[in-house]
């Protein structure tokens, strides 16, 4: 009679397709940073005290195991930025509080108005786009962005092609930073995002594309760049970037994304 040495149930294989789950989660968090470099030297000095121990080799299989025994809380020192990213990104992605609040219970979805902010700032693109005015707009979509609206100036104003051609002109006094749309609104202008630390950005990209990239990483928010050396438009979600698209490109990236969502 054989008898399986291993044997799997349900739990077992929903056990392991969680913990693949969680390290994709966080492969993506850290892919292109160097907290990956710093992931696989954890990893590697791991696999080093398995080898020492499978060995036998007491005396360096011991201090090695000191260093393992406290591998929890140098992680969080290391990875704490990865850590908050994550966490936020997890209370954005599932907010309760938001998700059954009874302003999105009663809450009706005017296309028309939906329509008209879309067209709003795709022309508001292209027009900064041929005169290299350079731009950076953030759309808020589940994430609460009033702690970034509140590095910057509060507007809270409707949202106009014309206006915020006027806020990124070179000579306003709020055309350094960002713009936020939020509900429907121009919630804030000049606002600090937060500068992604990925090295594989090329070098053609400046500061303002690498805020945008850092914010898309930072919240669900997507966030348009316009350059102001070349005049490209820029479309950025989730941390990946689409360069030099056209303004009929953009209208169909801002369609399909906020579909059947209230900006």
């Amino acid at each position: 009679m054989i008898t399986a040495f291993i044997t799997l149930g349900l739990f077992d294989i929903l056990d392991i397709l969680l913990v693949a789950l969680l390290l994709y989660q966080v492969y993506l968090l850290i892919r292109g940073t160097v907290a990956i470099n710093i992931f696989v030297g954890l990893f590697l000095f791991y696999l080093m005290w398995l080898l020492v121990r499978a060995l036998n080799m007491e005396l360096l299989s011991s201090i090695l195991g000191q260093f393992i025994g406290v591998g929890v809380i140098a992680l969080i020192i290391v990875f704490q930025q990865e850590i908050r990213k994550f966490l936020l990104l997890l209370g954005s992605r599932y907010n309760v509080n938001q998700k059954f609040s009874l302003e999105n219970w009663f809450a009706f979805d005017d296309k028309g108005v939906r329509e008209e902010e879309i067209k709003s700032i795709v022309a508001a693109c292209e027009h900064m786009s041929k005169s290299k005015t350079g731009a950076l707009l953030v759309l808020a979509k589940n994430t609460d962005l009033q702690s970034y609206a509140e590095t910057g100036k509060l507007i809270n104003s409707r949202v106009s092609g014309t206006l915020l051609e006027s806020i990124f002109f070179k000579n306003s006094p709020l055309h350094d930073g960002a713009v936020i749309v939020a509900n429907n609104r121009i919630l804030a202008a000049r606002c600090i995002l937060p500068v992604t630390d990925s090295s594989n950005i090329p070098g053609s990209l400046g500061l303002r594309h690498r805020a945008a990239i850092g914010m898309s990483q930072a919240t669900d928010s997507h966030v348009i760049t316009v350059s102001e050396e070349t005049g490209n438009i820029s479309y950025i979600m989730g941390g990946n970037i689409k360069v030099r698209i056209t303004c009929a490109e953009l209208r169909t990236f801002l369609e399909g994304d906020f579909s059947g969502f209230i900006v």
